[in-house]
């Protein structure tokens, strides 16, 4: 910016958006100074470069907002996906429900399939009891594109973020705090695992006596 732009003439745009016309550089710096802003190259590769007339805080503001935007949209087409079945522990069902509200929470489309194999397919009426009773549990984050349908061999449907201002909050919160960080992603963060119980203590197994070989039958012989 300013002084250290180091190309002879610029194209400048004013600061209502709008483009005045290519200058030598040192018209554009007294064109900036006139306005009082500053004379920010914004595309330095154009024949000649561009440079806008622009408050440099003003545009890194901008610039920043911009580029979480484009992130909060590249989140927004990401797509995860969580398998059921009909015959779930109520366990599992309990962790994959966790990991769909961490996506959700993290701005994420969930994509919910329950496959039928062999003769569950006499029964999907409990297939389907699966599927709303896990539609039920992440209401508070998100809800369905559609209702459930069975295509084929498989109960499909999609479920999209409530709005930030009328989502719940995120149940796992403080196991999110825990591991977050720049190294750490959405997906390691929405999988967040409930701590596992501590293994049972070992019994200690009674040590036999020393003589000189199990159930000896010479072990009580009286030799006088």
């Amino acid at each position: 910016m300013n002084g250290k732009i180091r190309a002879r003439e610029v194209r400048v745009i004013g600061p209502d958006g709008k483009q005045l016309g290519v200058f030598p550089l040192n018209d554009a710096l007294a064109l900036a100074r006139q306005h009082g802003v500053d004379l920010v190259e914004i595309s330095p590769n154009a024949m000649p470069p561009v440079c806008r007339l622009i408050e440099i805080g003003k545009f890194r503001y901008e610039l920043a907002k911009k580029e979480k935007d484009t992130r909060k949209h590249q989140h927004a087409s990401t797509v995860k996906e969580v398998q059921l079945s009909p015959r779930i522990d109520p366990h599992d069902l309990g962790i994959k429900v966790m990991h769909a509200i961490g996506f959700l929470c993290e701005e994420m489309k969930v994509k919910v399939a329950l496959k039928f194999r062999g003769r569950e397919m006499a029964h999907t009426d409990i297939g389907f009891e699966v599927v709303n009773k896990f539609l039920a549990e992440i209401a508070p984050y998100g809800h369905p594109d559609f209702q459930p349908k069975l295509v084929g061999r498989a109960i499909n449907l999609m479920i999209t973020p409530l709005p930030r201002n009328k989502r719940a909050k995120n149940p796992h919160a403080e196991e999110l705090a825990a591991v977050s960080g720049p190294e750490v992603t959405p997906e390691k963060r929405a999988e967040v695992r409930p701590p596992q119980q501590s293994p049972k203590p070992r019994v200690p197994i009674a040590e036999e006596p020393a003589s000189g070989g199990l159930n000896n039958p010479f072990a009580n012989l009286d030799l006088g």
